[in-house]
């Protein structure tokens, strides 16, 4: 059987990919090079500089970094940062080691969400700023685009809980015409300066930096804008396969280059005021435009879409791995594993975008903002792969990751003079969900430590009395458990105490595996008279289906018993961490067990 990361070449999927992974990076060239030549003059020098920027931030970061380096690394076909922190995990021992990697794991995630926010405000905000260029529509207020922007980002995340498994399949051939026409419109301004080809060289980017100083630095924080988006070829390897994604930033790559060439070919020829792409195109087909704008929009869309999707899927990883709360997961596919809605990361996302567009106003004024988590992110995920390089002692990647970490470590550098003109709000959103890490696993460390669980073999004591005395209700009992060797205190209190003891008491564990997929169950007969139990080992990506896998098992129970914390906490961080446990969803809401089954027993810990 042909898996996919080998598979044949499939023209579908390299469609699907061009809807499902590149619609962040594909509409980079809406707003890239008009943020770049709106402070620096559009002189040959100049242009030629900057489109070698560009070139060869493509190849190295984007290229060479996710589609060659990063890609040849994965867990059963899936990407990521959580994954390349569970590859390197594997390698190292306890310590301060896995510290610190758990460190650049969580500061990733956290990037990753703070881009989350940006992405949709500035690319639907772009697209909504072409209206001013249609012929005879004349000048528009600028709270009126605010207010058509915001418009449109409620209705994208208000279908949110709906699913887009039905319009998805239209992405990726919407997502073809938009390169097709970046291609197209490139090339036509393009055909009338090729000198502008030459820009392909090195060396034009390198006398750029040289000549201009710390100039040259200001504007390398604004070319990285050109590879937003490039994580989610890695990212997204799971939904699609490596070759696909591949193959599709082959075509994806060639059209986007062109286009920005073109780009600086308009502008040095021509000039522009407003937005290079939007006037290239119109001075090109006047008649065209519109339905270019439209498209733009689609596009866009599309590209905020993907940003959201991949935000539900981050926090589901997060909280299979225990990282974040138990937040109410909604499947919205039958057959995708992707398609999940999380209600309170979609409502907090939107509100944040809907911040985000009334603070800034204007894409250009976004622009200045944007891009210091996207480098971070790079920059961790450069970090971990040297690392797993290393320890692989695979040379020729270990060079080529080392290349990438300085070249990311130049970007970072240089985005950092963005945090005085609006780039510190990447750090302030990023925090959140760092903060929000950081307190929950501290907390449940806390609760742990508080938890006076009973060993196995001294519960097995009191139950065998109370077993054999023959006072035992009727039926089959569940209870669930950390792992088969500790007895929580709840089982204690209703079993031991409480004298609720059943004909069959069955202990189920559930433990997520470091691998992505796969669900392996291991059940132990008897423990002892009365006494099973159940282990189920769960891939962090994985639907987690409690009932189906019972009834695989052969397991009908008449009762499910589960423990609910009372926290009383002293410390403030405990305190906030025991109102997030209180306000998320428990246990049983997450799983969505038989509610007419189910019986709390609730254990007071004090941290």
């Amino acid at each position: 059987m042909t898996s996919k990361e080998s598979a044949p070449f499939n023209l579908k999927e390299i469609i699907k990919a061009m809807g499902l992974v590149f619609g962040d990076i594909g509409t980079s060239p809406i707003y890239t090079l008009t943020v770049i030549f709106l402070v620096t003059p559009a002189t040959k020098e100049n242009v030629l500089g900057i489109l070698s920027l560009v070139f060869w931030t493509l190849i190295t970061l984007v290229t060479v970094q996710y589609a060659i380096l990063a890609m040849s690394l994965s867990q059963k076909g899936e990407g990521g940062i959580i994954v390349l922190k569970e590859i390197l995990n594997s390698y190292l021992k306890k310590g301060r080691s896995v510290t610190v990697v758990a460190f650049l794991g969580f500061l990733g995630v956290s990037l990753l969400m703070g881009d989350g926010v940006i992405t949709p405000a500035i690319s639907i905000l772009s697209a909504v700023e072409g209206l001013e260029l249609i012929p005879g529509i004349g000048h528009i207020q600028q709270n009126t685009i605010i207010l058509i922007t915001i418009v449109i980002t409620i209705i994208l995340f208000s279908i949110q809980s709906k699913g887009t498994d039905k319009v998805a399949s239209s992405f990726g051939p919407i997502m073809v015409i938009w390169f097709s026409s970046l291609f197209v419109s490139g090339f036509f301004s393009l055909i009338n300066n090729l000198e502008i080809l030459t820009a392909i060289s090195p060396h034009h980017a390198v006398n750029f930096m040289m000549d201009n100083g710390i100039a040259a630095f200001f504007v390398l924080s604004e070319v990285i804008l050109c590879a937003t988006g490039g994580e989610a070829i890695y990212a997204d390897m799971g939904h699609l396969g490596r070759d696909p994604i591949r193959r599709a930033w082959y075509f994806v790559f060639f059209t986007l280059v062109i286009n920005y060439f073109g780009q600086g070919a308009f502008a040095f020829n021509h000039g522009f005021e407003k937005n290079i792409l939007f006037e290239m195109v119109r001075t090109q087909v006047e008649f065209l435009y519109v339905p270019f704008l439209i498209l733009t929009l689609f596009a866009t869309i599309i590209a905020s879409q993907a940003m959201i999707s991949a935000m539900f899927s981050l926090v589901y990883q997060g909280i299979r791995t225990h990282i974040f709360p138990l937040f109410k997961v909604k499947y919205t596919s039958t057959h995708l594993k992707s398609q999940i809605y999380i209600g309170i990361v979609n409502w907090g996302l939107l509100i944040a975008v809907i911040f985000m567009i009334f603070l800034f106003k204007a894409s250009t004024n976004l622009a200045a903002a944007y891009g210091l988590a996207v480098t971070g992110t790079m920059m961790i995920s450069s970090i971990l792969m040297l690392s797993i390089f290393s320890k692989q002692n695979h040379k020729v990647k270990v060079i080529g990751s080392g290349i990438n970490l300085i070249v990311n470590l130049l970007f970072l550098l240089a985005v950092f003079t963005k945090i005085p003109h609006g780039g510190y709000w990447s750090i302030v959103i990023a925090a959140i969900p760092f903060l929000t890490i950081r307190i929950w696993i501290s907390g449940n460390k806390a609760v742990y430590r508080s938890f006076r669980s009973l060993p196995i073999d001294t519960y097995i004591e009191s139950f065998n009395q109370l077993y054999e005395t023959g006072k035992v209700l009727p039926g089959t009992a569940l209870y669930f458990t950390k792992d088969l060797h500790m007895i929580p205190p709840y089982m204690v209190h209703s079993t031991i105490r409480g004298n609720i003891i059943y004909e069959q008491n069955i202990l189920i564990s559930i433990a997520t595996m470091d691998k992505p997929f796969g669900v392996q169950k291991l059940f132990v007969p008897e423990i002892t008279d009365g006494l099973s139990g159940l282990e189920i080992q769960v891939g962090y990506m994985e639907k987690l289906d409690i009932i189906n896998i019972l009834k695989e098992v052969d397991i009908d129970s008449k009762v499910m018993f589960y423990g609910a914390d009372d926290i009383q906490a002293k410390k403030p961080w405990l305190k906030i961490f025991a109102f997030i446990k209180r306000v998320s969803s428990n246990f049983v809401q997450f799983l969505e067990l038989p509610y007419q089954k189910l019986h709390g027993v609730i254990t007071r810990i004090e941290i």
